[in-house]
């Protein structure tokens, strides 16, 4: 939750966050820098002081960007010793560690205080998901859950914008006229500026792209330079702004490389560094065959909106720009991002003919579920050629068509088909 005015965003991720609390195992949440991570923590905090009724006394929070508490963490007795000196009878400790990656060899570190039995609840954040598999992960496995925090998703994002137009749309089956521009704006703003809180919570376009910019050279600096040890920025901004403009493309990586101007094994790299650090998506392409899967280019999106039109220096309104097709598409794309959850899968499909698909999501059961997605106000649905193809040949249970304003279910070659709105997201998996 994020505050606002004495007002909430309210994310979807707090029932299943606290529900887990009551747990013994490490609460673990971990997610892009400046999503809300803090503030849910705070919320936390709150919840269990006002609510459940326990002893603020009890409850320890600390920033580990912090170069004092961070330095509480360089030694194990450290930790140890303050905990057993504020350890209050036989009540619960409360420790919430925010950028746990900062902590040297995080995961055994933590393993080590957890397995002494202090009567200590550990509820941990990090930024970066390559140094949290590496660090900690593997050394707490059995003593931990991970949940994942995002820029809002659209739903967090309406519902807070606009809850009235949100609430009247959600009810129509195809969005009326009258209600239709409120209802463009909200999907076209959260298109262009995506939905990292205080962009979205700002009014001022100016400042909206001014704080995308101080969230993305934050990143640059803390994570890649500082942190990871990136010495080549430049060619590292220069991936990220080629990468922006090939959205929904095949990714070459031998030819990206050669355009960078670094060896392969250095842009795989990279490539690897934006994925674990919530930038990008590559989406394998789906076949029955899996061998072939891990021969064919992926597909590059972004994990959010703005950051890509930022990568990309364009802040046009979504109804003018050339690209719009590209930018409703990798919207679509962040959206799953942030509801597919393991088993279940995200892909593209394209044929040796070069029929393709936009996304086809393998379910963990074996069902297949694809999804094309259309930049456009409809009046009825089209279905292309190519989704034709992909429905003959693999015969899925549903499918799904995604567009600004219609919702509703079609046949189409046999196969039900719904249409969909971007609101709509969650019951494609329902």
């Amino acid at each position: 939750m994020i505050k606002n005015n004495n007002n909430l965003i309210k994310r979807d991720i707090f029932g299943a966050v606290i529900d887990h609390i009551q747990e013994k195992e490490m609460t673990v949440v971990i997610g892009p820098r400046q999503v809300g991570k803090t503030t849910l923590l705070e919320q936390i905090q709150d919840y269990l002081i006002n609510k459940q009724k326990i002893n603020s006394g009890s409850l320890f929070y600390f920033n580990l960007d912090v170069a004092k508490n961070l330095e509480l963490f360089s030694k194990q007795d450290n930790v140890i010793n303050f905990i057993k000196d504020r350890k209050q009878s036989k009540d619960i400790m409360y420790l919430f560690i925010d950028e746990v990656q900062r902590i040297e060899n995080a995961g055994i570190f933590l393993k080590g205080i957890y397995d002494l039995k202090l009567g200590v609840k550990f509820v941990l954040t990090g930024s970066s998901s390559l140094e949290i598999k590496a660090k900690v992960q593997e050394a707490l496995t059995g003593r931990k859950k991970i949940f994942k925090l995002m820029p809002l998703s659209f739903k967090e994002y309406a519902s807070y914008k606009d809850p009235e137009t949100f609430s009247i749309v959600k009810k129509q089956e195809t969005v009326s006229d009258y209600d239709y521009v409120k209802w463009e704006k909200l999907v076209g703003d959260f298109a262009v500026f995506g939905g990292y809180p205080r962009v979205a919570l700002e009014q001022n376009i100016s400042k909206k792209i001014g704080l995308i910019e101080e969230l993305y050279n934050s990143y640059l600096e803390k994570d890649i330079i500082n942190f990871l040890k990136i010495k080549n920025s430049v060619s590292f901004n220069k991936l990220v702004s080629l990468l922006s403009a090939q959205t929904g493309g095949l990714l070459n990586v031998n030819q990206l490389a050669k355009n960078v101007g670094v060896e392969t094994k250095t842009l795989n790299h990279y490539l690897d560094i934006l994925e674990n650090t919530f930038i990008i998506k590559l989406i394998k392409p789906f076949f029955t065959n899996p061998k072939k899967e891990l021969v064919k280019m992926p597909k590059v999106y972004f994990c959010d909106n703005g950051i890509r039109n930022f990568a990309l220096s364009r802040f046009e309104s979504l109804s003018e720009r050339v690209d719009k097709g590209e930018v409703f598409e990798n919207l679509i794309a962040s959206e799953l991002l942030k509801t597919v959850k393991s088993p279940d899968s995200l892909h593209y499909w394209r044929s040796l003919q070069k029929a393709e698909v936009d996304f086809v999501i393998k379910r963990g059961g074996g069902r297949v579920v694809p999804m094309e997605v259309k930049a456009q106000k409809m009046d009825k649905p089209a279905i292309s050629r190519s989704y034709r193809s992909f429905l003959t040949r693999y015969k899925p249970h549903s499918a799904f068509l995604m567009n600004y304003n219609l919702r509703g279910k079609i046949k189409a070659n046999g196969v039900n088909l719904f249409v969909l709105r971007i609101d709509d997201i969650e019951k494609i998996f329902k």
